[in-house]
């Protein structure tokens, strides 16, 4: 992944922030250890801001469309209250074992329920509402994951998708693949629905906030 922000200004506001949990850093630790793709997990600024987004909208039910190694499932967790839930979607499953292994290490470990499968069948058969939503799954169904997500969101809700700025590739036009043309996509869905509010943030590699719009005004 390469950087969009400096590495010197992401450690000072890592150092600012919400800090990482033992149980989180071990997690980490061992990705950059183990994993091919180690940078597909959130780290711990952008943790820190999953955490304040769930506290923020009071999150009791948050979905994960996409789990990985479960760092992100594990920060959500953190962030909720005793009988909070993560329902999260994985597809492969030698990370989805490591998670499970740091989901057991934890008492918080039982408020993350794993479905394994395709992210989108998993969607189709939930009914939620769910507080928070956040999407950081295959590209491709960027779009069909926000639009399923909508239906699922509870009116107080948001949803947040993960590296929508794409390496910076977003800028390019045309798209010089598949994955970016999704994300600019996805971008220009989200910024024209007129059901929503969003705001791009430039954390990492870019996350969108989405939320409804309030009807009564």
């Amino acid at each position: 992944m390469n950087r969009l922000v400096s590495a010197d200004i992401e450690a000072y506001a890592q150092a600012h922030s919400i800090p990482e949990s033992d149980l989180c850093r071990s997690l980490r630790e061992e990705i950059q250890r183990r994993m091919e793709s180690p940078q597909m997990i959130v780290g711990p600024l952008e943790g820190a801001f999953l955490k304040m987004m769930a506290q923020l909208v009071q999150a009791t039910s948050v979905l994960e469309v996409g789990m990985f190694t479960g760092y992100s499932a594990l920060c959500f967790a953190e962030a909720l209250p005793a009988d909070g839930t993560v329902l999260t979607c994985e597809l492969d499953e030698e990370p989805a074992a490591l998670a499970r292994q740091y989901f057991a290490r934890s008492p918080i470990g039982k408020k993350i329920e794993v479905r394994m499968g395709p992210a989108l069948d998993t969607m189709r058969h939930l009914k939620g509402p769910f507080d928070l939503i956040f999407i950081d799954a295959d590209k491709i169904n960027y779009v069909n994951y926000y639009r399923r997500a909508l239906d699922l969101l509870s009116p107080r809700g948001v949803i947040l998708i993960d590296n929508v700025l794409w390496d910076g590739d977003v800028l390019k036009q045309p798209a010089p693949d598949e994955k970016t043309a999704a994300i600019q996509e996805l971008n220009r869905v989200v910024s024209s629905d007129p059901r929503v509010s969003a705001v791009l943030v430039t954390i990492r590699d870019g996350v969108l906030v989405v939320r409804l719009k309030d009807k009564s005004r």
